[in-house]
């Protein structure tokens, strides 16, 4: 392993090590960045995947409170996209299929009927090119998705740049750019347990969205093209509560996700980067805020974990004990012409940033 200080006033130190092969022959690293608040991420160029992230409690211990796996076979396995990087698009597109200026493109069809965070192929399974940033603290990442890449059309070049700073904020900056009119929508998917102790349950971290209205969904988890107001619903989330609280009401929209597998409506979407969303974790005194400039945010309860997927602290992950909070244009948009548009054109740059700010209290 090799290590480089970053400059006093920034010290952050970021260390490389090879990870692993892929099945296909090429060669997988990771890259972890620290600060000296005891915070640290590892990332790997399979998938952009982030494979722990390291945060104090308020004792001050560090522990991982990042859903993943010890070895990369397992990542290349059918995973639920642990910490992964998740293009061309993330989310669903009903039936595989979009039209632009007319035309027609079909994609790969990996969820049921629907495509979904990709394809078969997604950008969470394909090895990135690294290039550490010293004087910033980051990690920048490449990819080139070929015009056609899972039925998408257009070369798009995409980077992702993970930057950790000194009041344990990790950004994720994403900027993209094509060759040909196509569609995007980049995001972020770790599952977050706040607790560090990932054989328990997330269902007594505490949950703010910044949102008054959510996506409601069809049997297939494609979104009916309404927007539904929060209020006197288990979908409100704008004053803190447990995510227990109502994740087992009787409600239909529930029942189709098996729990929380939703796109919110963000408020404030013309302000740019803004607060989000916020979980927060008792016994751990842990905080997490979320900030973007995304319209959207997807809670995920894990609710498809259990069974067989090896837990990387022993055992297996079960359901719920693993949460997601990503930030995103809304499922489906470019089948939904009242949705805010995922169109990028040539000469446009898409550009987007996310942060995770941890803290105790």
């Amino acid at each position: 392993m090799n290590s480089t200080q970053i400059k006093k006033n920034n010290p952050i130190t970021i260390s490389e090590e090879v990870f692993g092969t892929t099945r296909d022959g090429v060669s997988v690293k990771s890259f972890t960045l620290k600060n000296e608040k005891g915070m640290e991420v590892s990332i790997i160029t399979y998938g952009g995947i982030i494979t722990t992230l390291k945060v104090p409690n308020k004792k001050g211990v560090s522990e991982d409170v990042v859903l993943g796996y010890k070895s990369l076979a397992s990542y290349e396995k059918a995973t639920p996209y642990f910490g992964a990087l998740i293009g061309r698009y993330g989310n669903r597109i009903a039936n595989g299929k979009f039209s632009i200026d007319g035309k027609e493109y079909a994609l790969k069809t990996n969820d049921g009927s629907n495509h979904l965070h990709g394809g078969v192929k997604g950008f969470d399974k394909v090895v990135w090119t690294a290039e550490v940033l010293k004087d910033k603290g980051a990690l920048k990442l490449s990819y080139l998705s070929k015009d056609m890449e899972e039925g998408y059309p257009g070369n798009l070049n995409t980077e992702v740049t993970y930057t950790l700073t000194n009041d344990n904020t990790l950004e994720v900056a994403y900027q993209a750019t094509t060759d040909k009119k196509t569609i995007v929508n980049l995001t972020q998917h770790s599952y977050f347990n706040l607790s560090g102790d990932f054989s328990k349950p997330i269902l007594d971290h505490i949950v703010k969205i910044n949102a008054d209205t959510f996506v409601p969904v069809n049997r297939t988890l494609i979104p009916t093209g309404e927007l539904k107001d929060v209020a006197n619903t288990p979908f409100d989330f704008r004053e803190p509560k447990t995510i227990g609280q109502d994740i087992n009401a009787d409600n239909e929209q529930l029942k189709r996700g098996l729990g929380y597998d939703h796109c919110w409506v963000l408020n404030d979407q013309n302000e740019g980067i803004r607060f989000t969303s916020s979980a927060y974790e008792p016994n751990s005194g842990r905080l997490l805020e979320v900030f973007s400039d995304e319209p959207g945010i997807q809670l995920y309860t894990g609710n498809f974990l259990g069974g067989t997927l090896p837990n990387k602290q022993g055992g297996i992950y079960t359901n719920r004990t693993g949460f997601c909070l990503e930030t995103q244009h809304y499922p489906n948009s470019p089948n939904q012409k009242d949705f805010p548009s995922t169109i990028l054109k040539p000469g446009d740059t898409y550009s987007t940033t996310t942060s995770f700010k941890f803290s105790v209290k």
